[in-house]
């Protein structure tokens, strides 16, 4: 019978946070991926770390992500850029809701300060001076490329980290200390179940009772941009502000969200907030919407697209704006307002899910704190 000291289940970037963990306390470590490679929410996402988004509560988890991933990107190789982020304001109660939010950063520690309009479109060319108010600049986000971070770090878990990867190799049971890998049955110390949106092959039971949904999302990417061309922070506007929990301690927030009720009414339906990011090749990736259930159509939906475009083009603009590809996400998402669910069906074994969106955020600091725990 094979023998490990922690089975990982899961080749997304929660499952490689927790196999690097363990790697580097001294354990023997065998990742289990069903697929050839990580095809999942891990690879469909702007590549953000996005501290500046995070609920105060979850900053530290997040900067802690944060200086790993500029570490791995060294190690492994792979591009990652501290770019820092623009949040634009275009009216008043955008305004009222970043000004509240500086005012309470230095008790928080974001790493914040207020830019006037011409200092933005400085700082982006991206930028659209029209109607710009003002802005807010946060230092701490890191642009990664994740389809060559995702593959870069299963190259550095093998040959640097010296975990075994088993590609193809679908975890189908679960019965401590043993799991079935595909034909093979395998004895495990620890068991680290990083499943994503597949609620129903493991523990499906405890699933149900840990109340998870999924959240689709689309999104989008242009052609690589003209050479010279540098968007430099990653840029957001005012329905991001109500959809990040960095915000919610915001007085006028609740202004905020009225207005966009009563003017945008299809932005809320399809939980659209906009976002816009490069890639190592100088592409940019825009999105997203958040639709959620258990039963989501695979379709994309040309006119979430247009609606995603429409508030772009109200805020940013660049050279080639030609799309290249779209695509659909999705991710497990807790419904009691969680940011991450730890969970221990059988002694020895744990489920560790419901990281939303913010997996590319938090996924390293959550896996040391994991550890941690058990």
């Amino acid at each position: 019978m094979n023998h490990c000291e922690v089975a990982i289940v899961g080749g997304g970037i929660l499952g490689i946070a927790h196999a690097l963990e363990a790697a580097r306390l001294g354990r023997q470590v065998v990742l289990f991926e069903r697929d050839g490679a990580a095809w999942g929410a891990s690879v469909r996402n702007f590549g953000m770390i996005w501290p500046i988004g995070q609920p105060a509560e979850q900053l530290a988890t997040a900067l802690v992500s944060r200086e790993r991933w500029l570490s791995l990107s060294e190690k492994a190789g792979f591009w990652a850029a501290p770019a820092g982020s623009l949040h634009l304001a275009h009216r008043p109660d955008e305004q009222a809701v970043l000004e509240e939010f500086m005012a309470l950063q230095g008790t928080h520690g974001y790493r914040v300060r207020a830019v006037t309009a011409e200092e933005a479109c400085q700082l982006s060319p991206a930028v659209r001076r029209e109607g710009l108010q003002m802005a807010m600049y946060s230092e701490t986000e890191v642009n990664v490329d994740p389809r060559q971070a995702l593959q870069q770090l299963h190259r550095y878990l093998q040959q640097q980290a010296h975990v075994e990867v088993r590609y193809r190799q679908a975890v189908s049971k679960v019965d401590f200390p043993y799991l079935q890998a595909g034909s093979e049955q395998w004895k495990a110390e620890q068991i680290i179940i990083c499943s994503g949106t597949d609620f129903e092959t493991l523990f499906p039971a405890h699933y149900q009772q840990m109340e998870m949904t999924k959240c689709k999302l689309q999104m989008m990417r242009t052609r690589p941009q003209p050479a010279g061309f540098d968007l430099g922070p990653n840029l957001a506007a005012g329905l991001t502000l109500q959809h990040y929990g960095a915000f919610t301690s915001c007085p006028s927030l609740s202004a905020l969200k009225q207005r966009i009720a009563a003017e945008q009414p299809l932005y809320n339906a399809y939980g659209i907030h906009v976002l816009l990011s490069a890639t190592a090749a100088g592409e940019l990736t825009i999105g997203d919407s958040h639709e959620y259930g258990q039963d989501l159509e695979p379709f994309v939906r040309t006119e979430i697209n247009n609606l995603i475009l429409r508030e772009l083009n109200r805020f940013a603009h660049f050279p080639d704006a030609q799309i290249a590809e779209y695509w659909a996400g999705y991710y497990a998402k807790s419904t009691r307002g969680e940011s991450i669910i730890r969970l221990s069906p059988q002694p020895g074994v744990w489920i560790v899910n419901g990281i939303g969106g913010a997996g590319m955020t938090l996924s390293f600091g959550m896996a040391a704190e994991t550890f941690a725990q058990m």
